[in-house]
């Protein structure tokens, strides 16, 4: 929404709070606030009316408008904070008593007074500001979209659409297999639906695959039609247009649906819906396809993931190889379809880093490729081409083109995402983007600001980003243990378009040896991403004291300006920067509006007690140092919500007093066992994670009233394992993670792990001393269970036998792990049909029993580590047992790595 709105969201609220709150405003300051709210909600409305067309459709004056307001809201929301975190008292507790305790608050009520006859000043200034910029829009009579020359509703994806298909390497191979998708070998008249939904990233081929697929099959079937759906389809025009391919002839009804379903009813028909947007569009263009007993294919392609779920059939398109983006950039250059390889080993190798640029996107290696052949085989221009990608194209007509199709879907998202994903502007090219360190900046900007009742802002968060993947704009990096996504990268020319965007809102400035900066004088958010241009120049004609947000990045500490510049700050992230010896963090404690405060592998070993000062921080990530312990004055910080430390980290006495505590990790020994009792103050936390030099008996007292945790983790290493210390413990329905098998035996199997307790849990590492055959079934049934880490002890119990995994149980299952069991688990067909990877740590008992293990019955399986304690075993038997383990994986269609190990 920042985007679009600048800070007027958040603005809104907190001019209503000065109205209420206690604040002792002067005289007639209240009038004028209510004012500036009326006159705001005016200008909300029309920033939304204005950010419906795209930026090259408004009218300039609109956009100058547009930018004023922004900038605006920006400064008020500035003046604003400064006085409700001030005018409030951010200092350090008062002294308790004496001469000290009068002179501290003498000296409090004159600096509140001082802040309140400023805020009233600042108050009038903004009213007179917001009233010149009323009388120069004319009270926001928006004029819209601007008039556009004919030809300006030329669709750039035409330019691609219609180049051959053989242009397009590894076309032909996805061609058929989309085909065998659709035709299933069998004749077309067998009665059974068929849709495929072509999903992907933009740019990537969709559109090219799905005409090379209906060119190849249109043959087979009696009528057909390709229609282009587009972002916001004119519905009557498009049903109008299938109708025409279908039929040859225009429509002779008003019911142009009824019409064509008339039409279809007794035909085989193939239909592709190009780039569809939308599941209402589909479902509308679906009434008008009749079943026809099956009789039918029904292509489409769409960049959202949700889409192509909902209308099913989801064919994910891959990006090119790198030896497919070769072939694709050398043909299109050298104009010969034989170019396989580069006539240039100095070309070749400037090529690829072309091409890793592109990331095997056929649109973006197709634009490069067309301003390659432009500069022949001069290798300097390739490398400054190269160099350029990301800046200095602007001009160049396919480069546009490119980007026009990239912005499609940059246009088609909500305001509050918009902003989101230009956020994404601060990191450099290939950046790994840490998901939930994203989202804690979000939420410290005020872009994500509440969800439906019961989410917090970090689940509102995480559907934004999961948003953003699903429309194919970031890429997922997946956990390679968990297999859960933990953050995401930006394709290069994805970055090369949101930076242009971001620069030309003055969004976010970029200072990374390109000096792609913003023209505005105003810098809102820094990102210091080079330091190896002398960027003084910068500091002494730009503005530091409106800076919302700084990334400073490695290479660039040394041109940073000092910390007392930036007064206004809410995010300041130096995570990588060594500040161990050329930074200082003295004056830390002046950011007062700070939110946001990542110091994470930056080489310090200790925080200033100051940061007690910063009343404001939401986030605080100090992990990856050499902190032994944080200040006593961390206590201070009411709000905040995300701490994170090392394991060595210890925290000081009195955090239960911090209770918007969401995520803690706690270290817990003999100096800090009080903090055991204010574990159960922090009823916000909804993770947590314990490291106790011992066990603590009261610990599951204090675990029981945090109600609302998702993830817990607790470990003992220090001592031996409590024996079911944690049998009290009651687990909350919303339960996601679960890891104590390092702290604790269950005696049994808890009861609250029945499927319709805990229907959320997918991460479970648990030890259980005396497991039942009927408790492996109720783990079983956990609909959600992703990655299970199960130990036993049933040799020290002296309970032998098979335990036995049942069909359809463990639904989701990807990763196993089975500690302490005598003999081998047995898996029936159709248990576990997710399973990529199992792992057991078994006590082998001689015996006659077959070691099948039902290996065969995991279709996916793909690793499989087996490790024997073989005390009573013979050492004929175990090979005995190795040798019959090793066929079983022969055998498997999938032939899984085994490996086995044996003490």
């Amino acid at each position: 929404m920042e985007v679009v709105t600048g800070a007027l969201p958040r603005l809104l609220p907190k001019l209503a709070d000065l109205l209420v709150g206690e604040y002792n405003l002067q005289k007639g300051v209240k009038g004028e606030i209510m004012f500036l709210q009326a006159e705001l909600e005016s200008m909300k409305a029309a920033l939304e009316k204005l950010s419906d067309a795209p930026a090259d459709r408004l009218d300039k004056q609109d956009k100058i408008w547009a930018r004023d307001v922004r900038e605006l809201t920006y400064d008020i929301e500035d003046s604003i904070d400064a006085f409700m975190v001030r005018g409030k008292g951010s200092e350090p507790p008062q002294p308790h008593h004496g001469f000290k305790k009068f002179i501290y608050r003498s000296l409090n009520l004159l600096t509140r007074a001082k802040f309140r006859r400023k805020v009233a000043t600042d108050i009038r200034d903004i009213k007179s500001r917001v009233m010149e910029v009323c009388e120069r829009r004319e009270r926001y009579k928006i004029s819209g979209v601007a008039d556009q020359p004919a030809n300006a509703t030329f669709d750039p994806r035409l330019v691609f659409q219609y180049a051959e298909a053989t242009e397009l390497v590894g076309v032909e191979e996805t061609r058929d297999e989309v085909v065998k998708i659709l035709m299933g070998g069998d004749e077309v008249s067998k009665e059974e639906d068929k849709i495929v939904s072509i999903v992907g990233f933009g740019g990537l081929g969709k559109t090219t695959l799905a005409n090379a697929v209906y060119e190849k099959i249109r043959s087979q079937f009696d009528c057909s039609a390709f229609v282009s759906v587009s972002r916001n389809p004119h519905m009557e025009k498009l049903f109008q247009d299938m109708f025409y391919q279908l039929a040859k002839r225009n429509n002779a009804r008003i019911n142009v649906i009824d019409e064509i379903r008339e039409f279809l009813q007794s035909k085989r028909y193939i239909i592709v819906l190009d780039d569809i947007w939308d599941i209402s569009v589909w479902k509308m263009m679906r009434c008008a396809l009749p079943d026809n007993n099956g009789r039918y294919r029904i292509i489409i392609t769409t960049r959202n993931v949700n889409v192509a779920e909902e209308v099913g059939g989801a064919y994910e398109l891959k990006p090119l190889c790198l030896q497919e983006s070769r072939t694709l950039l050398y043909r299109r250059i050298f104009h010969n379809e034989d170019k396989v390889k580069c006539p240039d080993e100095q070309l070749a190798e400037v090529s690829d880093r072309i091409l890793k640029k592109c990331a095997g996107v056929p649109l973006a290696i197709i634009t490069i490729a067309s301003l390659l052949a432009s500069k022949g085989g001069m290798i300097l221009e390739w490398y400054e081409l190269c160099n350029s990608v990301g800046t200095g194209l602007e001009n160049n007509q396919d480069v546009r083109n490119m980007r026009n199709i990239l912005s499609l879907s940059y246009y088609d998202m909500p305001a509050h995402l918009r902003t989101c994903f230009l956020y994404l502007s601060v990191f450099p090219e290939d950046y790994m983007i840490n998901k939930v360190c994203l989202i804690n900046m979000w939420i410290a900007e005020g872009f994500i600001q509440s969800g439906k009742q019961g989410q917090t802002l970090l689940e509102v968060g995480e559907s934004y980003f999961n948003d953003l993947i699903n429309r194919s704009m970031i890429q997922p990096m997946y956990d390679w243990y968990s297999g859960s996504i933990q953050g995401c990268q930006v394709h290069d020319m994805v970055l090369d378009l949101i930076c242009s965007l971001s620069n030309e809102e003055n969004f976010v400035t970029v200072l990374s040896g390109t000096e792609n900066t913003s023209p505005s004088n105003t810098i809102r958010r820094l990102s210091l991403q080079n330091g190896k241009d002398n960027h003084s120049m910068t500091w002494a004609t730009k503005s530091l004291q409106q800076v919302r947000s700084v990334f400073v990045f490695p290479s660039a500490l040394d041109s940073m300006p000092a910390l007392d510049s930036f007064r206004v700050t809410r995010v300041l992230d130096l995570q990588g920067c060594n500040l161990s010896q050329s930074y200082s963090l003295k004056h830390l404690g002046k950011l007062f509006h700070l939110r946001f405060l990542g110091l994470r592998g930056t080489g310090i070993s200790h925080i200033p007690e100051e940061i007690g000062n910063m009343s404001s921080l939401q986030t605080l990530d100090v992990k990856r140092n050499k902190i032994s312990c944080l200040p006593p004055t961390v206590i201070q910080l009411r709000n905040l919500m995300f701490l994170y430390i090392d394991w060595s980290t210890r925290l000081p006495n009195g955090i239960g007093n911090m209770t918007c505590l969401e995520t803690l990790l706690l270290r817990i020994d003999d100096s800090t066992l009080d903090i055991t009792e204010e574990i159960g103050q922090l009823l916000e936390l909804r993770l947590l994670r314990i490291v106790l030099d011992k066990w603590n008996n009261k610990m599951v007292e204090h675990l029981n009233k945090l109600q609302k945790i998702k993830n817990l983790y607790i470990e003992v290493i220090n001592g031996q394992r409590s024996i079911g210390g944690l049998d009290s413990l009651v687990a909350p329905r919303h339960l996601w993670r679960l890891n104590t098998v390092r702290s604790c035996w269950f005696s049994t199997l808890p009861a609250w792990m029945a499927s319709a307790l805990i229907p959320n849990l997918s991460f479970l590492w648990i030890a259980v001393r005396e497991l039942q055959p009927k408790d492996l079934e109720v783990l079983g049934r956990l609909p959600a269970l992703h990655s299970l880490e199960l130990e036993v002890d049933h040799v020290n119990l002296g309970i032998l036998g098979r335990f036995i995994v049942g069909s359809e149980l463990f639904p989701c299952l990807v990763h196993c792990k089975f500690w302490g069991f005598v003999e081998p688990v047995v898996f029936q067909e159709g248990a576990m049909p997710r399973l990529k990877e199992l792992y057991f740590d078994l006590f082998f008992i001689s015996s006659d029993r077959d070691l099948d293990m039902g290996m065969e019955n995991l279709p996916l399986l793909q690793d499989v580590f087996i490790e024997f304690r073989s005390e009573v075993a013979s050492t004929e038997e175990v090979d005995q047992a190795k040798t019959a383990l090793r066929r079983g994986a022969e055998i498997h269609p999938n032939h899984p790595r085994l490996t086995i190990y044996s003490d």
